[in-house]
């Protein structure tokens, strides 16, 4: 497989999963066609995985794909499609590391990654190595190329769902720069010349097209966290450039996350245990009400002294919109691994929240009691 390298390449995509192609190549892709935006991408597949690299291979074969939008937006039932064309190239890190290092050190202005649960992990990897196996220290030995080559930093915008995940990346790379090459000039580097955004994604790209291509719904945000020398990849309204994730983050953790988990705890009672699906329960008028019980009594109330009332109202609106996409097969089997878990998580910051002012929460506490009675009785 062979790749040019192409100068308008200005963004580096560490990830070839699907939620990419319709999330980040599709904003970069409505920006250059709105004249916004001249950089297109340079896709990287990090994995030894072989299933991974023929997905690599696809993509350089068929660098304009279709996305298929489908659901519900504003009340309406939504179902297009469109080409994406704003993929340059792609390149197997494992096969074709000199170009990769080439083209980072000459062309690179931005990169982007969606490396997976384990992205993160760097365990005994190090960036002296001939081909590094873990993302952050590809990511440091391909930073210190560029560095020693006299180039400028970078601007990273890391989407894997991880909060502060730009801090976090930065802080993984900047240790291994601190251990691998011990050069301070490096680290400065790094830090002043590099920015490191810290960002929110959510949109869910529900199925993959054979051979390159992905489904999505209709609603999709980018939010970035501003700090000085932060430039943006591309013009989008669903690219949103923000003071603070924090509120961000605590709408999508404390309702749609929240409200996955308390589809779950119904699903788990006898009464709703023949829905498969999240459709399927928001097409159930008992569960509906159910949900819209927990939100508007426990939830929203609770999280109204740190986020403005109308804009949880309207995010409560949105997440029932998309749970009642028709289009997507949502499973509430997939949802409940680890439920007592994301309980924790997703549901009992909300009831400490709510204890505090005042607020019952009936409906939580029986979510949580109920996730904790089944893990006890495994």
């Amino acid at each position: 497989m062979t790749a040019p390298l192409l100068s308008n390449a200005g963004i580096v995509q560490f990830g070839t999963s699907r939620f990419l192609l319709g999330h980040v190549a599709a904003f970069v892709h409505a920006s250059r066609n709105n004249g916004y935006t001249r950089d297109r991408i340079l896709v990287v597949q990090t994995s030894p995985r072989e299933a991974g690299k023929q997905k690599a291979r696809d993509l350089h074969a068929h660098r304009h794909y279709p996305l298929v939008i489908r659901g519900r937006h504003h009340g309406q039932d939504i179902d297009t499609c469109e080409t994406v064309t704003s993929l340059a190239g792609c390149l197997i890190a494992d096969e074709q590391w000199p170009e990769l290092q080439r083209h980072f050190v000459e062309n690179t202005r931005f990169v982007v990654s969606n490396s997976g649960d384990s992205g993160y992990r760097i365990d005994d990897d190090s960036a002296l190595s001939a081909i590094p196996q873990s993302f952050p220290a590809k990511l440091t030995k391909l930073l210190y190329a560029r560095y020693t080559s006299g180039h400028d930093g970078l601007t990273m915008l890391p989407c894997e769902l991880i909060s502060h995940n730009g801090e976090r990346l930065k802080t993984l790379v900047l240790k291994l720069a601190q251990r691998d090459y011990a050069d301070t000039h490096f680290s400065d580097w790094l830090t002043t010349r590099c920015v490191w955004a810290n960002t929110l994604v959510d949109r869910i790209v529900s199925a993959a097209l054979e051979p390159v291509g992905a489904v999505a719904e209709p609603y999709a945000l980018w939010t970035i966290e501003d700090q000085p020398g932060l430039k943006l990849p591309c013009q989008h309204p669903d690219v949103q450039r923000v003071e603070s994730l924090a509120p961000y983050e605590m709408r999508k953790l404390h309702i749609l996350n929240l409200a996955h988990s308390y589809l779950v705890h119904l699903w788990k009672s006898e009464t709703y245990s023949h829905i498969r699906f999240v459709r399927e329960a928001m097409a159930t008028p008992g569960w509906v009400e159910e949900l819209c019980q927990v939100l508007d009594s426990e939830v929203l109330p609770s999280l109204a002294k740190h986020i403005e009332p109308t804009s949880l109202e309207a995010y409560r609106d949105a997440t029932l919109e998309r749970f009642a996409n028709p289009y997507l097969d949502h499973a509430l089997q997939d949802i409940a691994q680890h439920h007592a878990m994301k309980c924790e998580r997703r549901l009992r910051p909300v009831v400490e929240m709510a204890r505090r002012q005042g607020i019952a929460t009936p409906r939580l506490d029986d979510a949580i009691s109920s996730s904790q009675s089944t893990t006890h009785s495994r």
